[in-house]
Parts: structure tokens; sequence; C-alpha cells
């Protein structure tokens, strides 16, 4: 069970590089050809100037760690993930992210009894501009040792 007094704990800010190499191979993986991910001259002519990340790109970022927060590595369900952009991640600039409990709940279901942890995240500038929020649903079941 999930130590209720961790809801709205946020972990601390986690410096992340947006990094050209990263940018290009998660592009790759996802298959996804925007050449505003990958051509330098081709993105510099874009109304953004440069090379940007693909959005799905910040869920490999680091957020930290809340203090106390601990998650079986088995039974997890990735439930669902939402993001908010103010503007896209730019390749070379370096933001800070952390991430909070929102809320905790259980159910039972065809797995037995599931507790599902809604997390959500930030991504910031070294000024402090919010550049992107997210939500995301994790799902523990039996299997993992809830």
């Amino acid at each position: 069970m999930i130590n209720q007094e961790l809801i709205g704990k946020w972990s601390t800010p986690v410096e992340n590089w947006i990094e050209r190499g990263a940018v290009r191979k998660f592009a790759e993986a996802i298959g996804d050809p925007n050449p505003l991910y990958v051509d330098e001259t081709y993105a510099k002519k874009s109304r953004h100037g440069r090379l940007i990340a693909p959005p799905t790109f910040a869920r490999t970022l680091d957020y930290g760690v809340i203090d106390g927060l601990v998650i079986p590595t088995e039974g997890l369900i990735h439930g669902e993930q939402q993001f908010h952009f103010e503007r896209p991640l730019y390749v070379g600039e370096t933001i800070w992210c952390s991430y909070r409990l929102g809320e905790s709940y259980s159910r039972s279901g065809s797995l037995g009894k599931m507790i599902f942890l809604i997390f959500e995240e930030k991504g910031v500038t070294s000024q402090g501009e919010i550049l992107f929020t997210s939500r995301s649903t994790v799902i523990m079941t039996q299997g993992s040792d809830t």
C-alpha cells in the first residue's frame, strides 16, 4: 500500500539536457520521420528556428525520486499518459523536471485488487518557465506485491 502522506509531495527537480543524438535515436525508435527532429537545415527554416524533440520524448527524461515512495518493478500496468506543452522542447536546451504523486486509490477488477497511482510531472526552464505538464496513471496489480 502507498503511504498517503506522500500524496502531493514533489521530487527534487532534476536537470535534463535535450541532446541531439538522443532525440534522433528516439525519433527513429518511434518511427517518426519528421525532419523537425533530425534535419537541422529544415528545422532552422521552420517557425521554431531549430531542432525540436518529439512530444513523447519528455517521457524519457529524469524526474528524480520522491523520498519514501517505493513502487515495485513487476506487475505494473501503464494506464494512461497526457501531455500539455506550452512550447516544444528545443534540442540543446537544459530543463528541470520533477513529479509528484497526485492521488492514489484502489479498486477490484478482473486482475484482483489494483492500486491506481496518478502522477503529475512538469518540465521548466532554468528561469522557471513551465514548458510542459503531464499526467500519468500507473496501475499496481496483485502481482506487484500490493
